[in-house]
């Protein structure tokens, strides 16, 4: 019975090290030099990951990586789905080295080793992965389903990004990010990265939304101020690992 509990009870705490390290981190550390010229954030919930990297002075986006991560014990490793900086990791498993205790989180590979802060780990209703599925134009509503081509959208600890890309063949459409809130109806983006457009840094959006049959309905106005109707579902249910 020892023999049969044992290998459930791995994956068991395996998933639960997975859900404490839900949130949003910066990097504050790389190879013993802080980080001081670039403002890098790491955005994790439910088994995926986004980063998003801009230079401080201008606001200037540099990179942005993401995709699905393991751990095991001290063990972490990533399948990266988007990667604008080295594309070549796109679709590999890249494996490091992870240590985190409380809001420190330490990750190593060979080459490298990079040291995050918790920003934050609060949540909503809208804490969790998403998938762009539908849009509404001039009154008619119109549905896609999620294939290679996607968006993503993820949202923790305060935080959210999007990224644009298609998984089959690494091409990278665009990514945008920053702090968010969602509360009595009102979901609110505070821009703070945006890679085709640096000039839209520091502007705030205000949306109204609701949850309705596991969905996301967001509507209002864009960053080029058109008016947009969209749904986005969970991540999880629309790809299967």
């Amino acid at each position: 019975m020892k023999k049969i509990l044992f290998i459930p009870l791995m994956l068991f705490c395996g998933i639960l090290f997975s859900q404490d390290l839900d949130g949003s981190w910066k990097l504050i550390e790389r190879n013993g030099d802080q980080v001081e010229d670039m403002e890098v954030v790491k955005i994790i919930q439910d088994g995926y990951f986004a980063v998003g990297e801009k230079m401080k002075d201008g606001n200037k986006f540099h990179s942005a990586r993401g995709g699905e991560f393991q751990t095991d014990g001290d063990s972490y490793m990533e399948i990266q789905n988007f990667n604008t900086e080295n594309p070549e990791f796109i679709g590999k498993e890249i494996n490091y080295t992870i240590d985190h205790s409380g809001n420190r989180l330490t990750i190593s590979d060979p080459v490298n080793t990079m040291v995050w802060d918790r920003i934050s780990n609060t949540g909503n209703e809208l804490t969790r992965n998403w998938v762009f599925t539908g849009r509404e134009r001039d009154g008619e509503l119109s549905r896609s389903t999620p294939g290679d081509r996607r968006t993503v959208k993820i949202l923790s600890g305060d935080r959210f990004q999007w990224i644009a890309f298609n998984s089959a063949t690494g091409e990278f459409s665009g990514t945008g990010g920053g702090t968010y809130t969602a509360k009595d109806g009102k979901y609110t983006e505070n821009i703070e990265f945006f890679s085709r457009d640096d000039s839209r840094v520091g502007a705030s959006l205000e949306f109204d939304y609701e949850v309705k049959d596991g969905e996301w309905h967001h509507k209002g106005l864009s960053s080029k101020g058109d008016p947009i109707y969209e749904i986005w579902s969970p991540y999880e249910e629309a790809y299967t690992k």
